[in-house]
């Protein structure tokens, strides 16, 4: 249990960094006109991402969830997978980046790195991160709770992030 739970503490701790990032980008964001949206689903948000590292805590400790073996070492390697498409969104969308939705009007779409193939790969990093942490030492009812409530929660996300997007001007990509 020391090693998941050193685990879970460099997920926190890696959280704890998107939030300096976070921090930084939102005040360059808001000194070139950008505007937030969705400030009220990002209290759930927040919420739902602290209780998943609580639970997969809780979960192993009090319900006494063994280490699966082959399951749990998969879920590592998905675990560190995510982190790297994650930075990768960060590095890629710059100053842009942000855990709020805010949009500085005159930018361009970005359009490359992971943003070449998918449209909202941090999400799918969050996505594969919520469901692998838990189950490397067979919490399965937290992969199974957050994995649900993040669903819903990525519905709303993306439609506030893709109506924010779309009030952008259109770029012309051959300029």
């Amino acid at each position: 249990m020391a090693w998941y739970t050193a685990l879970v503490l460099a997920v926190a701790a890696e959280r704890l960094a998107e939030l300096v990032v976070a921090r930084r980008n939102t005040r360059w964001s808001l000194a070139r006109g950008g505007a937030e949206s969705g400030r009220g689903h990002y209290p759930a948000m927040v919420a739902l991402h602290t209780a998943l590292l609580a639970g997969c805590l809780a979960e192993v400790r009090f319900a006494e969830r063994p280490f699966p073996p082959v399951l749990g070492w998969v879920m590592v390697a998905v675990v560190v997978a995510a982190q790297a498409l994650r930075w990768w969104c960060i590095r890629t969308l710059g100053p842009r980046w942000n855990t709020r939705v805010i949009v500085v009007p005159g930018l361009p779409r970005v359009t490359g790195g992971p943003y070449r193939w998918l449209s909202h790969p941090n999400y799918v990093a969050v996505a594969a991160e919520g469901l692998a942490l838990p189950l490397v030492h067979g919490a399965w009812l937290t992969a199974l709770v957050f994995t649900a409530l993040n669903a819903a929660l990525m519905v709303v996300r993306i439609r506030c992030e893709d109506g924010a997007l779309a009030r952008l001007p259109a770029v012309d990509a051959r300029a």
